[in-house]
């Protein structure tokens, strides 16, 4: 098993405990989210990501070059900043669905949570079917 596969499968690991660390420890039992509590997880995960990037810069791997680690930690910066754009839009569509379909502030992490599991899943199952189809056609 190489470094890198070793890192992707940690990666995918330590996202998956989270996932299953928020709703199965930390909302256990559904409750509404108040301002204070969202904000207390929002700065909680959005100081993960650049722990990462660190991590990225410190250790790149297969790769001991200042210059390599430099360039992926400024890619990893750039796409985190791309996604943390693109996904504020989304907080505006969550409300009118939440709204529109009358879902109760008690169960909106629990939809929420599950909508972004599913999300998850179909991306990667998009992935590996893109990466099978330009196997076969290359």
């Amino acid at each position: 098993m190489t470094p890198e596969t070793l890192w992707w499968a940690g990666f995918i690991g330590f996202v998956l405990a989270m996932l299953a660390l928020d709703l199965g420890i930390f909302h256990r039992e559904p409750h509404p989210i108040r301002t204070r509590e969202a904000l207390t997880w929002t700065v909680v995960w959005v100081t993960l990501s650049p722990l990462l990037g660190l991590g990225i810069n410190t250790r790149w791997i297969g790769s001991s070059a200042a210059d390599e680690r430099h360039t992926a930690a400024l890619e990893f910066l750039t796409g985190y900043l791309i996604e943390v754009s693109l996904s504020i839009d989304n907080v505006f569509v969550f409300a009118l669905l939440f709204s529109y379909f009358h879902v109760p502030p008690l169960y909106r992490h629990r939809v929420l949570f599950w909508g972004i599991l599913g999300a998850l899943v179909m991306r990667a199952a998009m992935i590996f079917a893109g990466v099978a189809l330009l196997h076969a056609f290359h």
